[in-house]
């Protein structure tokens, strides 16, 4: 039975923490806590994490006016409090840690007038201590690009390198930085800030080391000691070239039929992409107009045919990851005509053919020997051949031609006639 009574009389004291709140039955499932730190942090330096109390409706819930209605409970062990500030309806603690880790830090909210019931929100935060400096490098050039880390060539870098350091620390420490610019180029410098020119293109990693020390001072007032604490950082930066422009190496005259070569070589960084079309006109190609290529080297060929003879012109595109760039190369295309080379070939062959006839003809006639001396010309066949092989290199009247027919055809004598024999 007295269990029993000491059960209800417990949630009769929990309700009565609860009635101050109006109502605060329902409060837990409304509020949140948002946290915020501007850790990470070395070890002995101070970070500070702020909590405030919101609605979750997006602040349409109204908030108590007496803002002293709320309190709010930190656990930030084994962390050392410095510092805490309470203000309306948030708190803000510094805390400082001795040893490296990953510190969790927790915080809730309750009614100050009943510290031990149900929190109305929670939260919490992991804090990060290291024994080496904290900060970043910060790359900038004047040509702005829409890439992250990537650069310019040939253009003028400036390097910094910040330091987080929100409690002021470090405000007594001299530094020194020891540069590594990824191209085998090292530069050590007491300033934060120094200024580089890549010449060439590629991906480097630049490299920081930042050395910082300071006398320490005991409690009494004399130096305890010289003080170093160290860092090391990197990031990584792409160097571009911006495309210049596109040379173009090729024929200006070609004839149908014939293969066509043009080599593009590219003034700038790949990875590139090249698109090119032919057109009637150099016009620039629009979006759409033709298949992008993607081309890994500053050099690109290209072939083609051309089947119809006229007036062309290549209509090239060719960008990378900063700029683009439009050139055009001109060529005429003529029909292709047979040489007159194309028949010395036949008619050597027929002439030789011929010759031979009538060398044949000569040997098996030997007896017509003065006919021949007599009438010194080739005999018509060797006349037929040549009139019809080499017709458009000897042009001759047809008159003439009737000529020289009846005069050849004259000095033959007829087959059924004796042979007539000379003694010389």
């Amino acid at each position: 039975m007295a269990p029993a009574i000491y059960s209800r009389l417990g949630r009769v004291v929990w309700l009565a923490c609860l009635l101050p709140l109006a109502p605060p039955s329902v409060a837990a499932d409304l509020y949140e806590l948002s946290l915020t730190t501007d850790g990470p942090a070395t070890t002995g330096a101070e970070v500070t994490i702020a909590a405030s109390l919101e609605a979750r409706d997006n602040g349409t819930l109204a908030l108590p006016a007496d803002v002293h209605v709320y309190h709010f409970l930190w656990i930030h062990t084994p962390l050392m409090l410095t510092g805490k500030v309470e203000k309306d309806l948030s708190s803000t603690i510094s805390v400082v840690g001795s040893v490296p880790g990953d510190f969790l830090v927790s915080v809730w909210v309750t009614a100050t007038s009943c510290r031990m019931c149900h929190p109305l929100a929670r939260s919490f935060v992991v804090v990060a201590i290291t024994k080496f400096l904290m900060g970043n490098i910060v790359i900038s050039q004047n040509t702005s690009l829409p890439w992250p880390s990537s650069y310019l060539t040939k253009t003028v870098l400036e390097m910094s390198f910040l330091l987080h350091d929100p409690s002021n620390f470090f405000k007594s420490a001299s530094f020194l930085y020891r540069w590594d610019f990824g191209d085998g180029t090292l530069l050590a410098t007491d300033s934060s800030v120094v200024y580089y020119n890549y010449s060439i293109i590629g991906t480097f990693t630049v490299k920081l080391e930042v050395v910082a020390q300071w006398e320490e001072a005991k409690p009494d007032g004399t130096m305890k000691g010289i003080v170093q604490k160290t860092g090391d950082f990197s990031t990584l930066l792409k160097l571009q070239e911006s495309l210049r422009g596109i040379q173009v190496l090729g024929p200006t005259l070609i004839q149908t039929f014939q293969k066509m070569t043009v080599t593009l070589n590219f003034l700038g960084s790949p990875p590139l992409t090249v698109c090119w079309r032919l057109k009637p006109e150099c016009l620039p190609l629009e979006e759409g107009e033709c298949h992008p290529t993607s081309v890994a080297s500053t050099a690109y060929n290209l072939t083609h045919t051309f089947r119809d003879p006229g007036d062309y012109c290549f209509s090239i595109r060719a960008e990378n990851d900063i700029s683009k760039t439009h050139q055009y190369h001109r060529i005429q295309v003529w029909p292709s005509r047979l040489q007159p080379a194309a028949f010395a070939f036949p008619c050597a062959t027929l002439i030789t053919v011929t010759l031979a006839f009538v060398m044949y003809m000569t040997l098996r006639n030997a007896t017509r020997q003065k006919d021949v001396a007599e009438n010194p010309e080739p005999p018509s066949g060797v006349r037929c051949c040549c009139q019809l092989c080499c017709g458009p290199f000897f042009r001759e009247s047809s008159s003439e031609y009737l000529e020289i027919v009846r005069e050849n055809h004259g000095l033959l004598p007829p087959l059924y006639k004796s042979v007539r024999t000379y003694t010389v």
